[in-house]
């Protein structure tokens, strides 16, 4: 590469206009740093006579044709930094047919499509760097790749999705329901106008996936991962599980078990004198469990226009400070074997339930007796509150259970006549 590293972007919203202003303000740091002055030449958009939220300069030039990007022989590093998976995917490609590297924060396109485009990349000995698709800007990518390369990783816990933290931690904090706390969400720009991405756990799935992929060395299907968001999460819930000593969090988890790797994400329990619990509005965070380094956790600004553009220039100099071929998933192979997957039912862990019975008696006996049966070990069970038009709650909190055990209880309680909403349940980290 020459003294000036010149970038082709695609897209220039929030993050790419993240990434011109972290440029103009740290160039010659990243300069000193590197030994290279980093220009932006040209950006792709859509819309070319749209105002711009920063000016990048007059040294760069905007287009509507995707190929000004890879077929320029002046651009170095393609950024990628459109989102979808269609456009995005044949930007990439083309890109690396053409022989440059590329950096993206399409963390749906990686979970998705990803795995022929890191083969190609593999083949060609180019990078594909994407250290801000997850968690924005925590710096868990390349912490995995390179810091933990001599660890086994036992097991990867995180919160994952700001907006869904956010709507979470208002609920616990501010005692609101949860439409009420998403609509604030949307009004401080932390929600889309359709946050189902965000509140029904595919976009921390998303993420979950490229964590698999760096921690492992594997492919997990991302059609195979179970997924569960919070859209069901009800106030009473949020109060109970307070009660109880546990914040409520939506959670993406990745452990070996028996040398399978078990992983989803779904609203968890967590023991609020753990620091995961007391990760607030709308940060991320993650806490990585390593062999040899222990137990270690990381926490930061999940999205936003610097964040995430400090994350993009950090692949960015990774790249022209690479002396060899570059290092896109942490392993050697070109391309990553399938994932060895636990079977969901199989999975083990502690559970909440909520019961909504009839105040009569034997009602508790009779839930015990059926988890009895499906060897669900109670270890703790109190009734809440006074009866009511709507039923008296019961919680029982679970010693380890498998998931198909818990499955079945449910089915079989929600079938008996003293039930009078259907069962909640939630697993507790």
């Amino acid at each position: 590469m020459n003294d000036v590293i010149r970038l082709g972007l695609a897209g220039f919203g929030t993050v790419g206009s993240g990434v011109a202003k972290v440029i103009a303000e740290n160039g010659e740091l990243i300069r000193r740093r590197t030994g290279k002055r980093l220009h932006i030449k040209t950006v792709l958009v859509r819309n070319l006579t749209k105002a711009r939220a920063f000016d990048p300069g007059q040294e760069t030039s905007f287009t509507s044709d995707p190929s000004r990007l890879w077929a320029d022989p002046e651009i170095d590093i393609v950024v990628e930094l459109m989102g979808g998976t269609t456009t995005a995917y044949d930007i990439i490609e083309a890109s690396l047919n053409a022989g440059k590297h590329v950096v993206t924060a399409n963390k749906a396109l990686l979970a998705e499509r990803g795995r022929p485009l890191f083969q190609l990349a593999g083949e060609k000995g180019l990078g594909l760097y994407y250290e801000a698709s997850v968690a924005g800007g925590i710096p868990i990518v390349q912490t995995l790749k390179e810091s933990l390369a001599a660890n086994r990783i036992e097991k990867i816990v995180g919160i994952l999705n700001g907006t869904a933290n956010y709507v979470l931690s208002e609920m616990t904090t501010s005692n609101l329901e949860f439409e009420t706390a998403l609509e604030q969400a949307k009004l401080l720009g932390y929600a889309e106008a359709d946050p189902t991405l965000d509140i029904e756990g595919i976009d921390a799935a998303h993420k979950l996936i490229m964590l698999i992929r760096l921690a492992y060395g594997a492919h997990y299907p991302f059609e195979q991962l179970p997924v569960t968001g919070i859209s069901g999460v009800t106030s009473e819930d949020i109060r109970l599980v307070y009660e109880f000593g546990y914040r409520l969090k939506l959670i993406g988890q990745a452990r070996e078990v028996d040398g399978k790797i078990e992983a989803g994400v779904f609203p968890a329990l967590v023991k609020y004198t753990y620091l995961l619990a007391r990760v607030g509005g709308n940060y991320n965070a993650v806490r990585v469990e390593a062999n040899a380094a222990g137990p270690l956790m990381f926490s930061g600004q999940g999205a936003g226009g610097l964040p995430t553009g400090s994350a993009v220039l950090a692949d960015i100099l990774s790249l022209v400070k690479c002396c060899g071929k570059p290092d896109n998933t942490g392993f050697t192979e070109i391309a990553l074997p399938d994932a060895d997957i636990l079977d969901p039912d199989l999975a083990v862990a502690e559970h909440y339930f909520r019961f909504t019975v009839a105040d009569r008696p034997g009602v508790m006996a009779a839930i015990a007796g059926v988890m009895g049966e499906l060897n669900i070990s109670i270890a703790q069970a109190v009734q809440k509150g006074a009866p009511s038009g709507r039923g008296v709650p019961i919680v029982f909190l679970t010693h380890a259970a498998r998931t198909c055990d818990v499955h079945e209880a449910v089915r079989r309680i929600d079938a008996q006549d003293f039930i009078e909403a259907p069962t909640v349940h939630y697993r507790i980290l």
